[in-house]
């Protein structure tokens, strides 16, 4: 077949809508050469499928140009940063590497969400391309949403995968062809610590792939950030060593922006069809269906209900909202999350702008475009304004990376701010005192180098390259759906607190201050400490004079009540970590007045005072009185007059009725809450209380305890 004939089907193939059977026909090569960017659609990963394989799954097809597949064929060696990301940090993370190795090595990269790719076509991944997968663990051993087919293919089924090519030297070696580099992000806390990459790991490697370097293991739980940085470099050198390419020659050059800025003159502002001001992206519609929303298009749901829980003495504020879903097609279960989509406070917003000398033009309208031109996918829509990505599309508030740090080391205003910003992007230790544990935002990390008052210009395609996207920030529901099917409720506790590393200065938490600030228009009153702009896109988001809309969607969770009703349950939630819990009640309660059997009932709550932080303590007496043996067993740590008193000692005095319930009555057993101290001392007391009731030696309630995790019956909402 000529070449001529190769290109015509090359791009034919590749704009293909509707394939029943499929011939993905890529040359020799598999996406060719993106340069770091994202991949868009969902793609096909196979250079040929033969033609008694099995038929492929379908996505959307993907646009490609002639000059792509051209320069996808001029590829010599290619990396593919796969990312299963629930917050963003392993997308950004994978869009890092996926720069270095573009800049420092020329190599051709890209990165890819693994929700964007039919991965059963992994097997046809040429010899020399090589894989990386960046994943991040989340709640018991979880994938993230985004990774949750890739590991319903390779991990989940216990028989061997059905890739594409169904033809192998070996059968149980369908990966042979297959090198991969893996990082994994985890939280120590959690029992199954990085669970997602290990297993994602050891799969690769008994269907026959290669791991290059060793596996890296990120805990969130230190310094992520710290865990990253000191993995990768030895990861390139395993990897150049492979490539065959010389590590040392990488000394990287001037550096090569990812993307470029375009700002717009007023009569091209006048032709766009729309500017964005906020809006996540257009609605997905299905044919002849309502817009579906999740993380990637949230809904906008109004807040009729948002009370304090706290006595006004408490010294804390904690919300309870209500979330309207009416209409929206979206469901949801006791025990999943409700995600919450926040903007960055107007003094955040105000003092970068200051600080990169862009206030007299925050109003000003821009595009980004990749400076690859093969490249189409963005961090957020365009065009946009300044203001609007300052305060709605990238992460400003959070602490930067060390990283980026380094990088504004040329632009600082004197030598000797220059000298801190180059001290800080390479001495971890002083990045950490000074910016991490300090959790200072960007700006005030800045400020605190240059000094109040002073500026520093450096680019901003530079900005919006290194700062992650903002993410939602996810709370467990409050709520069941069979009691309150249209609308979902959340708990928070609006965080403000001094770091140790730096005592004068107070942290506002993102998303609980933005939702205090709506809860403020909710009841006109202004108690919020810092001011975000909650009106919307074009003020979209207020309805009448007090009305207002949140961004949301819901991510559901393995964290569920036993089906059936007639197991006992015992639940551990002190603080917020009673949320999901009071879904529980609700939903027992509601069982119980339609006449199914329940099992009985005990939730171990926990707080400081009973008179100023015990949450919803006027509504357990109605939720408890129709379920039979549903009791509420108090702890209260900083009882005027009383010994600290906290969920584990209660645990330890009602040992007896925990060992009954779980042992003899087959029950379930439940934690949510603080996952370093608190849900430990729990596990570790639950083995204690299989020793003093059960007899068994420690070693056998140790193993007793793992066993209930492994048939489902312990179950951790958990977080660090």
């Amino acid at each position: 077949m000529s070449d001529a004939v190769i290109d015509t089907l090359d791009i034919a193939i590749l704009g293909a809508v509707f394939v029943g059977s499929a011939i993905y026909w890529f040359k020799d090569k598999l996406l060719g050469n993106n340069n770091g960017s994202k991949a868009t659609a969902r793609q096909p990963l196979v250079p040929l499928q033969k033609p008694n394989a099995p038929a492929l799954k379908m996505g959307k097809p993907a646009k490609k140009t002639r000059d792509f597949v051209q320069k996808m064929k001029d590829t010599d060696k290619t990396i593919i940063f796969f990312y299963g990301s629930q917050t963003g940090t392993a997308d950004d993370y994978a869009a890092r590497l996926a720069k270095e190795g573009m800049q420092r090595y020329n190599l051709k990269t890209m990165t890819a969400d693994l929700e964007d790719f039919d991965m059963n076509l992994l097997d046809t991944m040429p010899g020399d391309y090589l894989a990386v997968f960046v994943l991040a663990t989340y709640g018991e051993g979880e994938p993230t949403d985004n990774a949750a087919e890739f590991w319903e293919l390779l991990v989940a089924g216990e028989e061997l995968p059905e890739f594409s090519l169904g033809d192998y030297e070996d059968p149980d070696k369908p990966l042979s062809n297959l090198s991969y580099v893996m990082f994994g992000l985890g939280n120590r806390t959690y029992e199954h610590y990085n669970s997602v990459c290990r297993r994602v790991d050891e799969r690769l490697t008994t269907l026959g792939a290669k791991r290059i370097g060793e596996r890296g293991e990120g805990d969130d739980d230190g310094s992520l950030e710290e865990d990253f940085l000191s993995w990768k470099d030895d990861m390139w050198k395993a990897v150049c060593d492979h490539l065959g390419i010389d590590y040392l020659t990488g000394s990287g050059g001037p550096r090569q922006a990812t993307y470029k800025v375009i700002e717009h003159s007023e009569a091209e502002v006048q032709e766009f069809k729309k500017i964005y001001h906020g809006e996540h992206q257009e609605p997905k519609f299905m044919l002849g269906s309502r817009p579906t929303y999740d993380a990637k298009n949230p809904y906008a749901a109004s807040i009729p209900v948002s009370r304090e829980l706290f006595s006004d003495d408490a010294g804390r504020h904690c919300l309870h909202m209500e979330v309207d879903i009416t209409g929206s097609g979206i469901s949801y279960q006791a025990g999943d999350h409700v995600a919450v989509w926040p903007v960055n406070a107007e003094k955040e917003v105000e003092k970068l702008a200051t600080i990169m000398n862009l206030t007299d033009k925050l109003d000003s309208v821009l595009s980004i475009a990749n400076t690859d031109p093969t490249s189409t996918k963005l961090p957020f829509p365009v065009p946009t304004t300044y203001r609007t990505i300052l305060r709605n599309y990238i992460d400003i508030t959070a602490p930067p990376s060390r990283a980026f740090v380094g990088q504004l080391t040329p632009f600082a205003p004197s030598e000797e701010s220059s000298k801190v910003f180059g001290v800080y992007g390479q001495d971890k230790e002083a990045f950490r005192i000074n910016v991490a544990d300090a959790r200072r935002s960007l700006a005030d990390s800045i400020e605190k180098i240059i000094g109040a008052g002073q500026k520093m210009e450096f680019p901003f395609d530079l900005l919006i390259e290194s700062v992650p996207r903002l993410q939602a920030r996810y709370y467990s529901i409050s709520s069941s759906a069979k009691a309150h099917p249209t609308s979902i409720h959340l708990t928070a506790i609006v965080l403000e607190y001094q770091p140790d590393v730096a005592p004068d200065e107070t942290i506002y938490g993102l998303a609980t201050n933005y939702l205090h600030n709506v809860h403020d228009h909710i009841n006109g009153e202004k108690v919020s400490a810092i001011k975000y702009e909650i009106s919307g896109p074009k003020g979209g988001h207020l309805v009448g004079e007090r009305g207002i809309k949140v961004p949301v969607h819901v991510r559901h969770s393995n964290f569920k009540l036993p089906r059936n009703s007639a197991l006992p349950v015992i639940m551990i939630g002190p603080g917020t970590g009673v949320a999901p819990f009071r879904g529980f009640m609700q939903e027992r309660a509601v069982d119980a007045k339609n006449g199914k059997k329940v099992g009985e009932t005990v939730l171990f709550f926990g707080c400081r005072r009973e008179d100023q932080d015990y949450m919803y303590k006027d509504e357990w007496p109605e939720l408890t009185k129709d379920i039979p043996g549903a009791q509420i067993i108090t702890a209260f740590s900083r009882q005027p007059g009383q010994p600290k008193t906290y969920v584990q000692h209660r645990m330890t005095e009602h040992k007896e009725l925990i060992w009954d319930l779980i042992h003899n009555k087959g029950g379930y057993f439940y934690v949510c809450g603080d996952a370093k101290n608190m849900a430990r001392e729990v596990n570790s007391k639950l083995v204690e209380i299989a020793v003093a009731c059960g007899g068994l030696t420690e070693e056998k309630a140790t193993t007793y305890v793992k066993e209930l995790r492994s048939r489902g019956r312990y179950e951790e909402d958990v977080w660090s």
